[in-house]
């Protein structure tokens, strides 16, 4: 794709952060280019902020709100505008829980405004909207992969959801008119010029004064950080470079928890952290982490490339050297400031600026007529909430997935059955956009008609199910940051030399399958190799799984009840009313890898069916026959063999062995009584 070149930009909300960065940036490199910046000063913009800019003949500042409609196409129109790059907007996510009208006229209103001036004149080659990464919502704490451009928005706050609300005005403007738009989502920024509510300006100015640093909550909340002119450099390159209709995150996958910063604060004043910092009462809600994929703006060529500790120490070395840039900012600088945003905000003036580096302030008048900070009451505890679980469940019609849905409807659990064809990736997408599951269970998949000897004639079929669809599933759950939990089998496995029967060896986790008896096991093995390159999957290993429904003809007790003859070995096997729960409860602690899901210990067909005749029946009779004689009335052998659970035991001490459960949970409630 070509690179763009404009000729004549706005930039609004110049005066104020990133956007004075940007302006400067675009102004020092392209002077071809004729940059109008439009402010309305607010109370935190400042002139002062465009002082490299203020001689060159390619600059002009026009003092406006984006909300003025008249001004607005007056500008588009007379300064021949092509290109707009919106960064106005109200940004502190404390004010927006006071005062949070404002938040929409400015950041919803203000938006439309300039987009309908857009439409009218008809003249704009590129719109670039800039937003937050706010607007995806909270992204679990354990999440590996970030989101990207096309996840969806959860926004948790009321200036979040106005920016979210903006983006829905932009992309349907360039839907519906053809507007050239472009969506950017961003970490937050730090460096010089930033009006100190912001966390890392207000710690710094904090401890300039040798005050403590106030931490909201417990400090655990998770962010990431850019310097400022990196974030200048991405806005460049996204001018030149970015495509029309798309959105580009600009983040960096380098996180620092809250109390980290304020730790590395202290260092950079040789304050003791012990005594500098104190922890305050949180925001009514405060996100615990945010987390970008990044990797579409590098391929644009763009890259992050100041360190943490050398953007720190150059943020730091500029505030002490200009103290009293933003006047007086004390009310700012408390634990939860609220300004009341009046609009125009504090008018700053070029007059005497160049005079600031000397400690003194040009504002004395203007100091005086500084935006009043008021400290609310909150009765919010404030201590960080997760959203409320919800499973996607994949096998419906299945004996597993229809216990799973009974046992979230026992728990209080929303849960939606996935719709989608494990192998069509386009429904399982639409499953997911539909449903915004917290977690997805795969209980779906092929184990035969009425056996796995249906697999040995139908194995297109079984791949198709087992292998693509598995896979699919785990890489769209991947794509979306969510956890799978996968119902694999143990069936992979049988007795060796090194796991000898009856010698209470079990396989482990991490052993290689060694079982190939059966396509259904040889298709299940595969694809839990290619699992293990998922870090986003749990694999449950279930072997021979009982349940207390002795009606169900799934149930390896009802099979084998009604056997003419049965082969007697012990065996590794999966009690569901016990197991199923924990499987829920190891998805609410998000556990990943590959499990053993049976209960401890071993045992054999014989020892069932005694059971069986001493609870349910006193005049069951059965008869035995050899694993020889057993291959003359089956198609494929089936896997014998003892599953080492001690890992699964290990997380989950109360699991009781197998023997204990299949009385407690299978026998007894089922047992008949003499007067029955």
């Amino acid at each position: 794709m070509a690179e763009y070149t404009p000729k004549n930009i706005l930039i609004t909300g110049a005066a104020g952060f990133i956007a004075s960065h940007v302006a400067n940036r675009l102004i020092r490199s392209y002077p071809d280019y004729k940059i109008v910046v439009l402010d309305k000063l607010d109370y935190c913009s400042n002139l002062k902020n465009l002082l490299p800019a203020r001689s060159s003949p390619n600059f002009k500042f026009v003092k406006g709100d984006i909300a003025s409609a008249d001004l607005v196409n007056f500008l588009l129109i007379t300064e021949s505008i092509d290109t707009i790059m919106h960064f106005a907007a109200q940004t502190h996510v404390d004010n927006s829980f006071g005062n949070s009208f404002e938040f929409t006229k400015n950041n919803i209103y203000g938006t439309h405004v300039l987009l309908e001036a857009c439409k009218v004149t008809g003249q704009i080659r590129r719109f670039i909207h800039v937003s937050t990464d706010e607007v995806y919502g909270e992204t679990d704490e354990d999440a590996v992969v970030g989101n990207h451009e096309a996840s969806q928005l959860l926004p948790t706050n009321p200036y979040s959801a106005t920016k979210a609300g903006a983006e829905m005005l932009v992309m349907a403007y360039g839907r519906s008119y053809g507007l050239p738009v472009i969506t950017t989502r961003g970490n937050n920024v730090y460096g010089p010029n930033q009006f100190p509510e912001k966390l890392i300006p207000k710690f710094i100015l904090l401890a300039m004064q040798g005050k403590v640093l106030p931490i909201h909550g417990d400090g655990s909340n998770v962010r990431s950080y850019l310097y400022c002119e990196d974030v200048a450099e991405a806005f460049e390159v996204i001018l030149h470079k970015g495509e029309v209709g798309h959105v580009y995150n600009i983040g960096t996958k380098k996180e620092r928890r809250v109390i980290d910063v304020a730790t590395d604060v202290c260092k950079l004043f040789s304050m003791d952290p012990e005594t500098s910092i104190k922890f305050v009462e949180n925001r009514p809600f405060n996100d615990q982490r945010y987390f970008l994929d990044d990797e579409k703006l590098k391929n644009l060529g763009w890259s992050e490339r100041t360190r943490w500790e050398e953007g720190l120490k150059k943020t730091m070395d500029w505030y002490i050297n200009n103290p009293h840039w933003w006047g007086d900012v004390s009310g700012a600088l408390l634990p939860h400031p609220r300004t009341l945003m009046m609009p125009g905000g504090i008018e700053r003036h070029f007059d005497g600026a160049e005079k600031c580096n000397d400690g003194s302030s040009p504002y004395s008048s203007a100091s005086q007529n500084q935006t009043k900070m008021v400290v609310p009451v909150s009765k919010s505890s404030g201590s960080p909430r997760k959203p409320p679980l919800k499973f996607l469940i994949y096998g419906r019609t299945g004996w597993l997935g229809g216990l799973l849905g009974k046992i979230c409807e026992k728990q209080g659990i929303a849960y939606e059955y996935g719709k989608g064809r494990l192998e069509d990736r386009s429904l399982l997408l639409a499953d997911i956009q539909n449903v915004k599951p917290t977690h997805v269970f795969n209980a779906a998949g092929v184990t035969g008609r009425p056996n796995v000897d249906w697999c040995e004639t139908h194995k297109t079929e079984t791949i198709r199910a087992n292998v693509a669809g598995t896979l699919t599933l785990a890489d769209v759950c991947r794509e979306h940051g969510l956890l799978m939990m996968n119902f694999a089998t143990g069936c992979i496995f049988e007795y060796n030399a090194n796991h000898p029967e009856g010698s209470g060896i079990g396989f482990k986790e991490e052993d290689t399958p060694n079982f190939t008896g059966s396509f259904y096991s040889k298709t299940k093995a595969m694809v839990e190799e290619l699992l293990k390159e998922y870090d986003n999957v749990c694999t449950l290993r279930v072997r021979m799984p009982i349940s207390s429904d002795l009606n169900n003809p799934r149930n390896f007790i009802t099979k084998i009840s009604r056997y003419n003859k049965v082969v007697n070995i012990p065996n590794s096997m999966t009690i569901l009313d016990e197991l199923l729960p924990i499987s829920v409860e190891m998805a609410k602690r998000n556990l990943r890898g590959i499990w053993n899901f049976t209960n401890p210990g071993v045992v054999s067909h014989n020892e069932i069916l005694e059971m069986y005749k001493e609870y349910i029946d006193p005049g069951f009779k059965w008869a035995n026959f050899t694993l020889e004689e057993q291959a003359k009335v089956i198609v494929a052998p089936r896997s014998n063999n003892e599953m080492d659970a001690s890992k699964l035991k290990k997380e989950f001490p109360e699991l009781l062995s197998i023997k204990e459960s299949l009385i407690k949970y299978v026998f007894e409630p089922n047992k008949k009584t003499s007067a029955a």
